[in-house]
């Protein structure tokens, strides 16, 4: 598609009014953490439901609210106060790779985070040198597996550091960060800037943005990232990140 510079920001501006839509959370899963209304209980649920977010969208819903379930529809009371015998709850739990002993280790390992630090929030702010979150989410996966571990586990935490495009994290930071007028994002945190986020790439978004010229590389990984930031940050230096909705929509819903 041969757009100019304006011509295609314009196309997009129009399709992500299209999908930043209520309509959008219901088959999505940002549904999951939507469910709820306590800052804590919303971060907890969108990091295993953005966690667990890839194969079959109805799959995902369906096993985060299962996880949801299991931790009593209270995941902050579960995470704060949960013993070794409650764990048991998640005996037999399967999301693709994503098992029932990955599930207790995140417990697990949550609960310590909340005591040490109060808040995710904490954990996945840049520096203020830094003009992304890249570095940032490097030191959460060295924090979240700073202790003993499960080996199988840690692949379920991207790495940017090991140039992973981090696609899940940088849209739990979406769903955390961005303050949504329409009100799909949950924008809960206040000290990171929407100006800092990256466009959560993945299979569709990347197709689509090759198609419109606004990435040349092929692979989807970091360097990719970065180069699809420089390009949505000159249309909006702001909140580059909303393009993510008309990169998504465009190529799941016409496919485009």
């Amino acid at each position: 598609m041969e757009l100019t510079s304006e011509e295609l920001k314009s196309f997009l501006e129009q399709k992500v009014s299209q999908y930043n839509t209520l309509t959008f959370i219901d088959n999505d899963p940002i549904a999951v953490p939507h469910a709820f209304s306590k800052k804590e209980d919303i971060e907890i649920a969108g990091f295993f439901a953005a966690t667990i977010a890839w194969g079959n969208r109805k799959s995902i819903l369906s096993n985060a609210r299962s996880l949801m379930k299991r931790m009593d529809n209270a995941p902050y009371d579960f995470i704060r106060n949960h013993t070794i015998d409650d764990l048991s709850v998640f005996s037999g739990f399967v999301h693709r790779t994503y098992q029932e002993e990955d599930a207790v280790y995140f417990v697990q390992r949550l609960q310590q985070l909340y005591k040490e630090y109060g808040s995710l929030e904490n954990l996945f702010a840049p520096n203020k040198e830094e003009q992304n979150t890249h570095d940032a989410l490097s030191r959460f996966h060295q924090l979240f597996f700073a202790v003993p571990h499960p080996k199988r586990t840690r692949k379920h935490i991207a790495n940017p550091e090991r140039k992973s495009a981090a696609k899940r994290l940088h849209m739990f930071l979406r769903w955390m960060v961005r303050k949504d007028t329409a009100g799909v994002d949950l924008g809960i945190w206040n000290t990171i800037s929407t100006s800092v986020l990256s466009c959560p790439l993945d299979v569709h978004s990347g197709n689509v943005a090759r198609a419109l010229g606004l990435l040349k590389r092929k692979q989807n990984d970091l360097a990719a990232v970065i180069e699809l930031d420089r390009q949505l940050r000159q249309m909006d230096p702001i909140d580059p990140v909303k393009y993510d909705y008309a990169l998504f929509g465009l190529g799941v819903f016409e496919g485009f």
